[in-house]
C-alpha cells in the first residue's frame, strides 16, 4: 500500500530519468525504479519527472492495477487520485496534486517489482504508438477525453461489482493515446470506454431489477 514517505528531504528525481521527451515511458519508469539512492518513490516524484507529460503516465499508473485482478477496495484507493487528475485534464489545467496525494509513496523495491511486470506490456504497446490524428490528442478534443476519463474514474470509485476492469482498461488506452499523441489509440479508448459504461449500466440495472424482484416477493 502507498504510505507517507519519510520526513527527510530527498532529491526530486533521478537524473537518468529526466523529463526528456525522447524517452519512452517504459524507459523513464525503469530509470526511476533503478535509482538505488532512493528508498521510496513518491507520487510527487513522478509528477516532477514527467512535468507536462504527467497526465498520461499518472493516469496509466493509477488505472493499470484496476485493469487486473486486485483485492477488494483497490479501485476505491487508486480511483480517488484518478478522479482528481482526470478532472484537471477535462478543465485544461496543468497537472497538479495536493500534498496529501503527492506525498504518498511506495518502497522502491515494490515500485521496481510493479515496473518489471508492467514494462514488457507497456513496451509492446509503445511499439504500436506514434503521433497521428493529432487533432484528437490536443485541446479541445483532449478535454473531451478528460471528461470521459473523469466519468470512468468516478465509476471506478463506486462499489460496483465487475465495474472496475473495463473502465480501467479504457483509461489505460486513453492515457497512452494522450501520452504519445496518438489519435488512433484515443479513438480505440473511447470505444472501449463507451462499451464499459454500457456494461456497467447493465450491471447496475440488473441489480436494480433483482432488488425490485426481491422486494416484490417480500411484500407480495
Amino acid at each position: 500500500m502507498l504510505s507517507p514517505p519519510p520526513t527527510e528531504d530527498r532529491a526530486d528525481a533521478p537524473q537518468s530519468a529526466g523529463p526528456d521527451a525522447a524517452l519512452r515511458l517504459s524507459e523513464v519508469l525503469n530509470g526511476i525504479a533503478a535509482d538505488e539512492t532512493r528508498e521510496r518513490i513518491a507520487v510527487g516524484d513522478l509528477l516532477k519527472v514527467m512535468q507536462e507529460r504527467a497526465f498520461g503516465p499518472l493516469m496509466l499508473i493509477f488505472a493499470l492495477p484496476n485493469a487486473l485482478p486486485t483485492p477488494p477496495g483497490t479501485s476505491s484507493v487508486l480511483g480517488a487520485p484518478l478522479v482528481f487528475l482526470t478532472l484537471q485534464l477535462a478543465l485544461g489545467w496543468s497537472p497538479w496534486l495536493p500534498p496529501i496525494i503527492a506525498r504518498r509513496s511506495i518502497a522502491r523495491k515494490d515500485f521496481a517489482a510493479f515496473v518489471a511486470k508492467a514494462t514488457p506490456w507497456l513496451a509492446r504497446a509503445e511499439r504500436l504508438l506514434r503521433p497521428r490524428l493529432g487533432v484528437l490528442a490536443h485541446p479541445p478534443a483532449e478535454n473531451i477525453v478528460g471528461v470521459m476519463c473523469f466519468v470512468l474514474a468516478v465509476v471506478l470509485v463506486l462499489p460496483i461489482p465487475l465495474g472496475n476492469m473495463l473502465p480501467a482498461l479504457a483509461i489505460c488506452i486513453l492515457a497512452l493515446g494522450i501520452l504519445e499523441r496518438d489519435g488512433v489509440w484515443i479513438l480505440a479508448g473511447m470505444a472501449v470506454a463507451i462499451a464499459s459504461l454500457g456494461v456497467v449500466s447493465g450491471v447496475i440495472w440488473a441489480f436494480i431489477k433483482a432488488g425490485l424482484f426481491l422486494l416484490h416477493q417480500l411484500i407480495g
